[in-house]
């Protein structure tokens, strides 16, 4: 299994300002766009740290599954939630010859733990030996900052601030801060079965 991002977070939708604004920063200095850089850097880290640990992809964007094989042949869970919408479901034979499924065949089970796709019928369609699937999806709480849950919101302010204040010390490799777990802690997915049913 791979997913990759088709396209990262825009960033107008990160919320640079606000960020500065927790910091403290001031303005009106000749670094305003160094901070901003630095700011914007500081954000994206803190947010795939939380994403990586919740499972949650914060802001919607673009996403592309690739698996060998299906997990069941009527389901398959999707590494990431919310998902918003399937956009392609893609079958490739071992040459990447690619057979576009109809969406007919296929249905989106939302799911804040553990999105699916399922078939429509009794079983998902099958993939060629040595072939693969593609599937295109989008997935995030909204197009903007202010679609994220607020407590999630806060653990990256807060996690990004302490990436902004360790900053210059080399030797800090402290894991997540207490509140930032707290904050994360209801989003997490509870894996049982040693994720066997997952």
């Amino acid at each position: 299994m791979m997913l990759s991002e088709v396209m990262p977070v825009p960033q107008g939708a990160l919320p640079v300002a606000e960020f500065k604004d927790h910091l403290r920063l001031g303005t009106g200095f000749a670094d305003d766009g160094v901070q901003d850089a630095l700011a914007e850097s500081y954000l994206r880290a803190a947010m795939a740290a939380v994403e990586g640990r919740t499972g949650k992809a914060l802001i919607e964007r673009a996403f592309l599954l690739t698996l060998p094989d299906w997990r069941w042949p009527d389901s398959q869970t999707l590494p990431v939630a919310p998902v918003a919408a399937l956009a392609s479901v893609t079958v490739l034979d071992r040459d990447g010859v690619a057979e576009l499924i109809p969406p007919a065949r296929y249905r989106l089970v939302a799911d804040m733990q553990r999105p699916r796709i399922a078939a429509a019928g009794t079983v998902l369609p099958g993939v060629p030996q040595g072939g693969r699937i593609e599937i295109r999806f989008s997935a995030g709480f909204g197009p903007s900052w202010s679609d994220v849950p607020a407590d999630l919101a806060q653990a990256v302010f807060l996690l990004a601030a302490t990436y902004h204040e360790e900053r210059h010390d080399a030797g800090a490799a402290r894991g997540i801060p207490f509140g930032v777990t707290a904050l994360i802690e209801r989003w997490r997915t509870v894996r049982v079965l040693g994720g066997g049913a997952a």
